[in-house]
């Protein structure tokens, strides 16, 4: 199925008209936009991972390296339903043949893109130069041309609008009308967000259960052999084993790339939002007494037994550059259960997540659901006893919940934003998720401290058609729970308990329907579920 580019360009040009002066509404508008280049290594003639520029892609479907695009729409003429949307790509010489895989002929690239035309690039500015001719009253439209966010556009080519009498060309439009049309997903983009969900569920689902064999014992590497240990022999011992895997599962699926770089935290490295190191041990120990018998080959003869610890994983892959993002916590040692502590706090962030999704519908505003799994975590750290109550020894009303929630202390513990959209950025369209103007907020309600809201990346009512995470979690940082030391509603002694549990969180990645959502994370999240595979029990 060819990429629905010219909706894409039909519905940014009706945004970006919306977000014009009066005076300049009816006038015929041009969108011209470079494409991202392969990006080499600093110095050096070596290629690095090659990704489109998302705003490029949402208006084309073309991943070829160097492009470029030029979209003429007018209201009230042809070009309101039919835009024209020309794509430029480079020509194949002999060096890109012989050295990498070359663009595309004109031929194969009209058959499988939504474009009028396609031309190669040498052709950009003559055909500029036509459309300044056909429309001398155009106003041309770029993406920031001083930010180095974009992909570079030469200065010649706009500059060919310039050069005319009366020629405009303004990048004050064009970025804020992509992001407000990119918010409302079609058909076709929430079946990409589906793929990519259902591939990275399924590799979080492998890890686990590499995990519970190991536990059960059935990974037996073969010992005394000349040979690399194969993927069936492979343990999780590190964080970048769990990475290895992950990352493995994706490309055997034909992802060809993750959406963002993977958090695999173990232990107390939990409680680091975007801990991308990848790079330790899981604790492990004692060493037994008799253990340095066995000539450095702790692993293949008796294993490692692990502090009981969990693993965070925070990673998806993109599919035909549509992101997933799914994170989900895991015990390490104890057989493959959480401690005490750690099920504790594992089972409050999937009630914060239950309550949250239970008001997840169109109409409703992010941050009322926000603000609910504040409420839960401080109704939830009362029972647990790491926030006093009004009944606690030496307490009284000032601890009650409306108290704890009207001081901002659980921001300590759930310092981050509930979720975000996500599209073909895991961190989707910015600009129009949290707009500068938001007369949304706080219309006929009280939605709390405002340290809640410092990092929250949605503040809007929800939509049918968008598609967010929800990822509520609780960590206990040192360097997050400093300032609340001294807080007259922590118990500090019960607190101290669960500090080494790092942190927790759990993230599904939804789409709002007609009257609700649907839950597009297909890996399972329930406790006895997460244990049973991680144990080897199921």
């Amino acid at each position: 199925m060819v990429y629905p580019a010219s909706q894409h360009a039909i519905r940014t040009v009706q945004q970006l008209v919306q977000l014009l002066p009066p005076a300049e509404q009816a006038k015929p508008q041009v969108l011209l936009l470079a494409g991202e280049v392969t990006p080499f290594r600093n110095d050096t003639d070596r290629e690095m991972v090659f990704r489109q520029e998302s705003n490029f892609y949402y208006l084309s479907g073309c991943t070829v390296p160097s492009a470029y695009l030029l979209i003429a729409y007018q209201a009230g003429t042809s070009l309101e339903k039919t835009p024209s949307i020309q794509l430029f790509i480079p020509k194949a010489e002999l060096a890109d043949i012989m050295w990498s895989i070359p663009p595309p002929s004109l031929e194969v690239a009209s058959a499988t893109h939504d474009v009028s035309k396609t031309h190669n690039v040498g052709a950009l500015a003559e055909e500029i130069a036509t459309l300044v001719k056909a429309f001398p009253d155009a106003l041309f439209h770029t993406l920031p041309r001083a930010s180095p966010l974009f992909p570079n556009l030469p200065d010649e080519y706009p500059q060919v609008v310039l050069s005319s009498e009366g020629g405009a060309v303004t990048d004050a439009y064009l970025l804020a009308a992509l992001h407000q049309a990119r918010l409302i997903k079609d058909e076709q983009e929430i079946a990409l967000i589906r793929k990519a969900n259902q591939i990275s569920s399924r590799a979080h689902e492998t890890v686990m259960r590499v995990l519970g064999k190991a536990v059960k014992g059935v990974i037996v590497p073969e010992t005394g052999a000349d040979r690399p240990l194969l993927p069936g022999e492979w343990l999780i011992e590190q964080e970048a084993e769990a990475e290895a895997i992950f990352v493995a599962s994706c490309r055997r699926e034909g992802a060809v790339h993750q959406a963002y770089l993977p958090i695999v935290a173990g232990a107390e490295r939990t409680s680091t939002l975007h801990y991308c190191c990848n790079d330790r041990e899981f604790a492990w120990g004692p060493v037994k007494p008799h253990d340095h018998h066995n000539q450095n080959q702790l692993t293949q003869v008796n294993g490692k037994e692990f502090v009981p610890q969990v693993l965070l994983i925070d990673a998806g892959c993109e599919w035909n550059c549509y992101a997933s993002d799914i994170t989900r916590t895991m015990p390490v040692g104890n057989g493959g259960k959480f401690s005490t502590e750690a099920r504790q706090i594992y089972e409050l962030v999937l009630e914060m997540q239950k309550s949250a999704m239970s008001i997840v519908k169109p109409g409703t505003h992010w941050d009322a659901v926000h603000l609910l799994c504040h409420r839960v975590l401080v109704k939830g750290f009362q029972r647990l006893g790491i926030f006093k109550s009004p009944d606690s020894p030496q307490s009284g009303s000032w601890n009650s919940e409306e108290a704890i929630l009207a001081s901002g202390v659980s921001s300590a513990f759930f310092p981050h934003g509930l979720g975000h959209s996500l599209g073909i950025d895991v961190h989707d369209c910015p600009r129009s998720s949290k707009p500068l103007i938001n007369d949304t907020i706080g219309k006929n309600a009280d939605i709390g401290h405002p340290d809640f809201y410092t990092y929250l990346r949605l503040r809007l009512p929800l939509a049918k058609g968008m598609v967010v995470t929800v990822e509520p979690g609780i960590y206990f940082s040192p360097h997050l729970l400093a300032p609340v030391r001294d807080s007259k509603h922590i118990n500090h002694d019960v607190l101290k308990r669960f500090e080494s549990v790092g942190g927790v969180r759990i993230e599904d990645v939804v789409l709002l329907t007609e009257d609700g959502f649907e839950n597009l994370t297909t890996v399972k999240s329930d406790t006895d579920w997460i244990e049973g595979v991680c144990s080897g029990e199921l």
